[in-house]
Parts: structure tokens; C-alpha cells; sequence
């Protein structure tokens, strides 16, 4: 058994499917990633306005930590395989549009405790825009508030803090 490093995985969905309804899909969505890993954290479930594309329905988000053997970019792919087999398409999808399921991948901090930072074509760590979405930083606080943006260098309780003084 390996040193496992830990994933904050945001998840959400605003569709229903051949899963059921919203909160169907995230429940569905968590257990296809248990296999990837050890799922030690799953916040509530957050009701939230969509952003970017406003005509579509509500979304329900969440967020989920993941204890991981798997590199990045190699769980970053399971986690699309997992939205594939949810019913996901991406390609010729409205960008932000309405969705079964979107896992994205916002922090990885390495066994050692190195918060991983990367920039290529396929993953960008940590998530370039997840320190202006309530919708992410609402879940994954309730699980994770100390997790620190290695960019950054706030917490997730100060991300937060930072957009409720804003708004």
C-alpha cells in the first residue's frame, strides 16, 4: 500500500438522468470515484444559482475529499471517465451549460504535504477559478476549511471569508 496523497474534488449537477434526480447524480458520481481511492469527506449538498450560463436550471454542488494513490492528470482522467459514464459529453456541450455531472479537480496535495501546482493542456492545479465560486468554496469548507491554495496561500475558510465581505 502506498503513501496516498489527498484530492478536493468538487461535484455538480443541475439535470435529471437514468440515475434520478440532482441529488441522485451526486450520490451516483461518488461512488464510481470510491474506487479511485479512499473517499474520506463528502460535504452537504448546496442548492445554487448557475453561473456563466444563466438559462438552465439550479444546480446541486458538493464536494468530496479523496485519499489517492493516482497522480493528477491520471485522476483528473478517471474522474472524466466517471462523468462519461454518468452520460456527460463535453464536446459540442454549451460551455458552463446545463450538465448530469461535473467533477473537477481543485486541490491535490502530494503525501509530503506539497500542494501540487501544474499548468498543461489538460489539467490546471489548483483550479484556476475556484477561489470566486461559493458554489465550490461553500462545500468544500464545511470539509476541508484549512486546505490551503498553494498559490494563494489562504485557506478555504479565508477564500470564503474573502467572498462574503465582497458580496
Amino acid at each position: 500500500m502506498g503513501v496516498k496523497a489527498v484530492a478536493a474534488i468538487a461535484l455538480g449537477s443541475n439535470l435529471e438522468s437514468s440515475f434520478g434526480d440532482r441529488e441522485a447524480n451526486l450520490e451516483e458520481a461518488v461512488r464510481l470515484i470510491r474506487p479511485l481511492g479512499e473517499v474520506t469527506a463528502v460535504s452537504s449538498f448546496y442548492d445554487t444559482e448557475p453561473v456563466g450560463f444563466l438559462d438552465q436550471p439550479r444546480f446541486l454542488n458538493a464536494a468530496l475529499l479523496l485519499e489517492t494513490e493516482l497522480e493528477p492528470v491520471t485522476l483528473l482522467r478517471e474522474l472524466l471517465v466517471v462523468e462519461r459514464a454518468m452520460g456527460r459529453e463535453r464536446v459540442g456541450a454549451v460551455a458552463k451549460g446545463p450538465r448530469v455531472i461535473d467533477l473537477d479537480l481543485l486541490l491535490y496535495v502530494d503525501a509530503e504535504g506539497h500542494a501540487a501546482v501544474m499548468e498543461t493542456e489538460e489539467l490546471v492545479l489548483p483550479h484556476p477559478e475556484m477561489q470566486a465560486r461559493r458554489f465550490v468554496l461553500d462545500p468544500l469548507g464545511e470539509i476541508a476549511p484549512e486546505m490551503v491554495h498553494p498559490v494563494s496561500g489562504l485557506t478555504v475558510r479565508e477564500m470564503l471569508d474573502s467572498l462574503r465581505s465582497d458580496s
